[in-house]
């Protein structure tokens, strides 16, 4: 798909397939001792008795990746992924 997508183009439902991307155990950690140290992120001992039993990528970690692999590879949203808005 080339055309460019406008919001009323898309409807709720519709689904994109984008790239895909391999995450190590040792690219978790690494983004984590930097970004989102808790130990469910770097430590896979300590992270078996938490709530994902196991080693789990950061959330901003999966965020980051996710960017790149919509703006290389999804439909092409005329005006590129925004937000113009948000609460933390």
């Amino acid at each position: 798909m080339s055309e460019l997508l406008y919001l009323e183009d898309v409807f709720v439902g519709q689904r994109f397939v984008t790239g895909t991307h391999m995450l190590t155990s040792e690219a978790i950690k690494a983004f984590a001792r930097d970004f989102d140290p808790q130990p469910f992120h770097t430590d896979e001992e300590a992270a078996k008795d938490t709530f994902f039993y196991g080693l789990a990528a950061s959330g901003w970690h999966t965020a980051a990746i996710t960017m790149p692999l919509q703006i290389d590879s999804a439909p092409p949203i005329a005006g590129g992924i925004i937000e113009v808005s948000g609460e933390l």
